[in-house]
């Protein structure tokens, strides 16, 4: 339901999609509270990935475990690991924000990926994500 997901999610398929030719490989999460955001359940997920064109896993962290071990805070939030399993990238998609940019706009998750695969190390500068909220759960 995050309009900066809905803004970018052409861009994020296209970069997976890039990436993977690189032999990179890319899953997407949600970690949203979907009994409070029915927008956000797992039958709607699935609606939205097809509906997008995904050709790679999305998944349902229904305990929100996984958000809650990488420190995540906000949806579209990315994080890179290279083949050990470290984390290498933890940042933005580009500086378009929820607007495309200009052609030409630099891919800041894409060319991180890139540098990732060939070096197994993530670029020191890295810029925050920008989006959603994680619609999180109340505690029990």
């Amino acid at each position: 339901h995050c309009p900066y997901v809905k803004a970018v999610i052409s861009r994020i398929v296209r970069d997976a999609n890039d990436l993977k030719s690189q032999g990179v490989g890319f899953v997407a999460i949600n970690s949203n509270d979907a009994d409070t955001y029915p927008d956000d359940s797992f039958d709607n997920m699935k609606l939205f990935a097809k509906a997008n064109a995904f050709t790679f896993p999305y998944l349902h962290d229904e305990s929100q475990a996984v958000a809650r071990a990488y420190g995540a805070v906000c949806t579209p939030d990315f994080f890179g690991l290279n083949s050990e399993l470290t984390l290498q990238y933890r940042g933005r998609l580009d500086a378009s924000r929820r607007d495309a940019g200009p052609p030409g706009l630099r891919r800041d998750l894409f060319e991180a990926m890139r540098q990732v695969a060939r070096t197994g190390d993530g670029p020191l500068d890295q810029l925050a994500s920008i989006g959603c909220s994680i619609k999180w759960k109340e505690a029990a």
